[in-house]
């Protein structure tokens, strides 16, 4: 099924599309798509021609609320490393982006004071559905709930090149677009098969697979479980294929009145206007 979030920022009630591909309200069967309903989503007593529908074309929230944890991979396409100048790392590299970034599919992407070089990733979110830790690789996709289109928006000179980790570069405001939708894992036949791209402008910037990744889904996963609890609604961002801002020749970065437009096969797409904070 495909799982959503939608009203005002805050208050998002949930909500599941319907064959129609309407949104009909869940509320009245769960109070969020969150917590422990993200373990029993394939067990939830949902009679859709039952559910009131969604009438208009309502902002769309993060397809999952109360994230505790939002964890990236970096480097792991290998092409993408190539790109950057960077070699492929012997073991994942992990680093946090803040919850705060965290936002619905189609707010804008908000460009901070004194940035010089934000840029653009089109990621595979992966929601976790069940607590793992120490989990085997055989079993780790049994701890996912579903899997969503990510932004990972990166202010490459935070980033890179001033002191300190990549968190403060990947952190800002509206830098985590999530959704549209919670792709249940049963939908998703393979997760190392999909494709997946982003436009600026109306113009193709990446146009790749999943199946380069470097470390696939269940690696990461059980590899993440082995040095801290993932628990239900936590998002891990699997990294992005070739084709960001950072490492083309000569670079290029948003700037305010851009429009990015992304998506990956079967999960939805997102569009997001590029302002300037105020």
């Amino acid at each position: 099924m495909k799982f959503v979030r939608f009203g005002e920022r805050g208050a998002e009630k949930p909500g599941v599309l319907d064959d129609e591909g309407k949104i009909r309200d869940l509320s009245g069967v769960v109070d969020d798509i969150a917590g422990d309903v993200l373990t029993r989503l394939d067990s939830l007593d949902i009679k859709l021609d039952d559910l009131p529908v969604v009438e208009g074309s309502p902002r769309l929230g993060a397809c999952v609320g109360r994230t505790g944890k939002f964890i990236c991979i970096g480097l792991n396409y290998s092409d993408h490393a190539a790109e950057t100048g960077a070699e492929v790392p012997p073991e994942p590299v992990i680093f946090m982006k803040a919850t705060s970034a965290i936002c619905g599919p189609n707010d804008p992407i908000i460009i901070p004071r004194n940035s010089k070089k934000t840029d653009w990733e089109v990621e595979l979110g992966v929601v976790i559905g069940k607590s793992a830790k120490y989990v085997s690789e055989a079993d780790a996709l049994d701890h996912v709930a579903g899997y969503c289109v990510i932004n990972d928006v990166s202010e490459r000179e935070f980033q890179a090149e001033r002191a300190g980790q990549w968190t403060k570069g990947k952190s800002c405001d509206n830098f985590g677009q999530t959704g549209p939708w919670l792709v249940t894992r049963d939908e998703v036949a393979d997760p190392q098969n999909l494709g997946m791209w982003l436009d600026v402008n109306g113009k193709r910037m990446q146009d790749g697979s999943t199946n380069t990744m470097v470390y696939g889904v269940a690696h990461v996963v059980s590899y993440l479980s082995q040095f801290f609890t993932l628990q239900p609604g936590d998002i891990i961002s699997t990294g992005t294929p070739p084709g960001v801002g950072m490492g083309m020749k000569p670079q290029q970065f948003l700037k305010a009145g851009d429009v990015v437009e992304l998506g990956i096969e079967g999960l939805g797409s997102q569009r997001q206007d590029v302002i300037a904070d105020s």
